[in-house]
């Protein structure tokens, strides 16, 4: 069940194979607009990568175009609905290093920004950044909690991927 704080909707997601994991990503893609950033945190191996996979499928990128850019960190796609950057700062060894590589300039494009490892540059984020954080659960399931501010698109994005909530 959807909850709010603060203008803040938070949404729960369990995911039972990759196949889960990008489905709710494609939902996510189709609710995302110009200037969006998506922070994902989430430890080695949780998904991060192939949930960038599924938004950039949702905005009509080949999921075989987007891989881990750790290292070249900024990746951008383009050819979608919404020109796409992909970034993985895994290798930067803080905000210091991702302001030295115009960050700030990289999370004000004007198409969607996918940040893995987000929490490493955490400073830098705009404050109305959407949240995904990942989570290992039983076996190869996975907990993803996604927080947003009450975008309209939010909403629509909440209704497609319902099956996927707890109780859903």
């Amino acid at each position: 069940m959807p909850y709010a704080i603060s203008g803040i909707m938070q949404l729960l997601f369990t995911s039972g194979s990759p196949s889960d994991t990008a489905a709710i990503a494609r939902a996510l893609g189709a609710a995302l607009r110009p200037g969006d950033v998506v922070a994902l945190y989430g430890d080695l191996g949780a998904g991060k990568t192939l949930f960038c996979k599924g938004v950039g499928e949702a905005l009509g990128i080949p999921p075989d175009r987007i891989v881990s850019p750790t290292f070249t960190i900024v990746t951008e796609h383009g050819g979608g609905s919404l020109p796409l950057t992909h970034v993985d700062v895994y290798r930067l060894a803080g905000p210091r290093d991702a302001e030295e590589i115009g960050m700030r300039e990289i999370l004000s494009g004007d198409g969607v920004c996918l940040v893995e490892w987000a929490d490493r540059i955490e400073e830098l984020l705009p404050t109305d950044c959407i949240q995904v954080r990942f989570s290992f659960s039983d076996g190869d399931r996975r907990e993803i909690a996604i927080s947003a501010p009450d975008l309209p698109g939010f909403d629509e994005f909440r209704v497609r991927s319902i099956r996927f909530q707890p109780g859903g």
